[in-house]
């Protein structure tokens, strides 16, 4: 088993990445996919300082190399970091929590996990643990919930300062339907959150996002005072949830009737904006969709939490409906969601879209876990894929890396896209934690499962 290896420092590393190189230049849902996908069988990264200089053929750049170490990666598939857009980092010690459904299921597990992270030490020690799976797993860059205490933020972002990440998250808000113990106030949870970014928002590679947990968990004041820090940080981001269950969205409706549904709750409350996005949306009505195509704002798709708590099937045809499109992530929502593998919630992504009667193909999926997570947080000029000026955060796949996919995957890399698709798609459906060979955060390894 691997382990993180030495955090890079914050310039980051200056080397040249030899492998087959794949990323996007646009979105394979709206086009031929062969005109989206970018491909090089035997490429070469050169990375300057954490920044990428230039990405391409072997051939054509190696006289550029230079002074830099080469580090050679022929037989794997390079990619850019997997890009998880919603995950809890305080249920990391309840993830596969047995047999309720969402409402339950936060009463019984949920709030009594979270209680624990007024600890800082306890805090501390969970963000190293989730920090470590998340490069384990090649996700180098996250969306995530932290919990009431601006202690589990602070905890949160100085284990991710410590390792340079690129991360994003923000305290709770959440002053009613919860134990006594979880709750804050209106006024507090905006004083506190306020405090939380100007301390950490922008500071090296991390960002802010206005947390209220849901709809449900906040008062009608405290949502306006959210979309008031909005107002007064435009690069913050908006974190929540929307429209994950029946009887959630039912709720909604009876704590909220002066508005039209989940949405309008959030859309008059001034929280439906570009840098918002939304975990779930399996209920969404199509009016809705349209809404928050209008809004520019995003969902995060977690097939893994859908099927386990019983939530429902997301429909992505209709959020990638050419008429009004939705920008969409994939988020693992550990710990309803079961696995901290994005290739994992890929496998379960493919098969909620087989279920509703829809394909999803393996460039599809790994456009979502890459370039389209990093559109979904509107971090694509700074992440996603391989174009010179881009954080040079990527990750290392072995498509042999277990006996079952060597047999699979005997031919070695692919010269076609052709081949390439039916290799990907293995590594989609197979791959999971195993076939991560190596994290790269700023040019430097900091994961190897060789370690």
């Amino acid at each position: 088993m691997g382990q993180p290896v030495a955090s890079p420092g914050l310039s980051g590393g200056s080397v040249a990445v030899r492998g087959a190189l794949l990323d996007y230049v646009g979105d394979p849902f709206y086009g031929p996919e062969a005109e989206a996908v970018r491909y090089v069988a035997d490429g070469l990264l050169l990375v300057r300082e954490g920044t990428i200089e230039a990405a391409g053929a072997y051939a054509d750049l190696a006289d550029r190399i230079g002074d830099r170490p080469l580090i050679d990666h022929r037989g794997t598939l390079i990619t850019p970091g997997f890009i998880d857009t919603h995950i809890h980092y305080p249920q990391t010690g309840m993830i596969a929590a047995y047999g309720e459904q969402l409402l339950e299921w936060l009463n019984r597990y949920t709030f009594p996990t979270e209680r624990k992270f007024a600890d800082p030490d306890y805090a501390r020690s969970v963000a190293d643990l989730f920090l470590d799976e998340l490069l384990q797993n090649g996700t180098t860059t996250a969306l995530v919930f932290a919990a009431v205490f601006p202690t589990s933020v602070d905890a949160f972002f100085e284990a991710a300062e410590a390792r340079h990440l690129r991360m994003i998250s923000g305290k709770v808000m959440m002053d009613r339907n919860a134990p006594d113990y979880l709750c804050d106030m209106a006024k507090s949870s905006y004083e506190e959150s306020k405090a939380l970014i100007e301390k950490w928002h922008g500071r090296g590679r991390l960002l802010y996002a206005v947390t209220p947990r849901f709809a449900a968990t906040s008062t009608e004041t405290q949502l306006k005072l959210a979309a008031k820090l909005l107002d007064e940080f435009p690069d913050v981001y908006l974190h929540t949830h929307l429209s994950e269950n029946v009887n959630e969205v039912a709720w909604i409706k009876e704590l909220f009737p002066q508005y039209q549904g989940y949405l309008d709750v959030y859309d008059q409350t001034g929280l439906v904006r570009a840098r918002s996005l939304f975990a779930h949306g399996v209920q969404l009505t199509d009016a809705e969709f349209q809404r928050l195509s209008e809004a520019k704002a995003a969902i995060s798709f977690c097939p893994t939490s859908n099927l386990f708590l019983g939530s429902g099937l997301f429909r992505l045809e209709q959020a990638k409906n050419p008429e009004y499109p939705v920008k969409v992530g994939l988020g693992t929502d550990v710990g309803a969601g079961t696995s901290f593998s994005i290739l994992q919630t890929t496998n379960e992504a493919y098969k909620v879209a087989q279920l509703r009667g829809q394909k999803l193909s393996a460039f599809k999926a790994l456009f979502l876990a890459t370039l389209g997570g990093a559109r979904a947080l509107c971090l694509e000029d700074k992440l996603g894929s391989f174009d010179p000026g881009k954080e040079a955060d990527f990750v290392v796949l072995n498509p042999q890396a277990t006996p079952l996919l060597a047999l699979r995957n005997d031919a070695g890399i692919p010269q076609t896209l052709e081949v390439l698709e039916d290799l990907l798609f293995s590594l989609v459906i197979m791959g999971g934690d195993r076939a991560v060979a190596a994290t790269y955060i700023l040019g430097e390894q900091a994961y190897s499962s060789k370690v």
